[in-house]
């Protein structure tokens, strides 16, 4: 039974961190626990960087985008003594576990210190949702709807200049942002790393539509293509229409969290400390079938998450 726990955020930030610790704080402390609120992710836990949380630590927080914890990254906690001052760090502050809200790389820690006997649960927050083994990730509905916002003032000065607008969302390594962005805001084309695109059977479509009167364009690419002006520059080329690239970046990142981010973070921050109150570690807690459960971290890392490609094919009949 955890009597002192710890909660930590890590990796890249996303809005609805500060709604899952506030229901780990307030969850550990209505069930008699002592919560530490770990500022700035592993490296904060090697350096001794602990605040003792009590019910007014979390107030007004749910609201607020990024962490109140802040993070980091921690280069010395990937190797194994890294990880073994961890350990000791935890013994020394008596802690029983710990809650990681963060990325793969963050539960890879969590993993590591689990095996060093720090029971870690895992919860994930990151806007990309490319964490395998959830359907959801904190962060990634309100990361869409900026996005979403920022292209549709786009869309407005697009279609004032007769230009073709290249927008780029964020997702380092997946495409799912994009795509569910690119079908909300109608867009031309989105081109991501999971499926091979054509420029020139873009820019024939364009050509073809503009025949028809379609005056402007959006297209929407995820970071993870990585050539953004490229596109714009080819795509120019190609129809003769003017072309615009605009990279949207960390303004995704920030904000207040929707409904839904702050709904799943406060119900998987409080299905973490369920765990470790009953000495469970090693876990991941995630969405599946709409409903919170926790699994392995090692199976869920292993886990690969398949690609929306339905929603792809639907939006590619449905663009021009």
């Amino acid at each position: 039974m955890a009597k002192k726990i710890g909660v930590l955020t890590s990796g890249g930030d996303a809005p609805g961190m500060n709604a899952a610790v506030r229901a780990v704080c307030r969850a550990g402390l209505q069930k008699g626990m002592q919560v530490l609120g770990i500022r700035r992710g592993y490296n904060g836990l090697l350096n001794g960087e602990v605040v003792d949380m009590n019910a007014r630590s979390v107030s007004g927080i749910i609201q607020r985008g990024g962490t109140m914890l802040y993070t980091a990254r921690c280069p010395e906690f990937m190797g194994a003594e890294g990880v073994k001052k961890g350990r000791d760090k935890c013994i020394e502050l008596g802690l029983d576990g710990i809650v990681v809200i963060g990325g793969d790389g963050s539960f890879r820690g969590a993993a590591d210190l689990s095996a060093q006997g720090i029971p870690c649960i895992g919860i994930p927050g990151t806007i990309d949702n490319d964490i395998s083994c959830t359907e959801y990730t904190i962060g990634y509905d309100t990361a869409m709807n900026t996005a979403m916002e920022m292209i549709d003032k786009i869309r407005d000065t697009a279609q004032s200049h007769d230009r073709c607008s290249v927008v780029e969302v964020m997702g380092r390594g997946a495409g799912y942002i994009a795509i569910n962005v690119g079908a909300a805001v109608g867009a031309e084309a989105v081109i991501t790393p999971e499926r091979e695109y054509d420029l020139n059977a873009i820019a024939k479509n364009m050509q073809e539509t503009k025949k028809a009167g379609k005056t402007h364009f959006i297209i929407v690419v995820a970071e993870g293509v990585g050539k953004t002006e490229y596109i714009t520059r080819t795509i120019q080329e190609l129809t003769g229409i003017e072309a615009r690239a605009t990279i949207l970046g960390h303004v995704q990142r920030g904000g207040s969290p929707t409904v839904r981010d702050r709904v799943i973070a406060t119900e998987m921050g409080y299905h973490a400390v369920e765990l470790l109150e009953q000495g469970i570690g090693n876990r991941i807690v995630g969405m599946k079938n709409n409903k919170i459960y926790d699994v392995d971290i090692q199976e869920a890392l292993s886990m690969k998450k398949p690609f929306e490609d339905d929603l792809y094919d639907i939006l590619t009949r449905t663009a021009f």
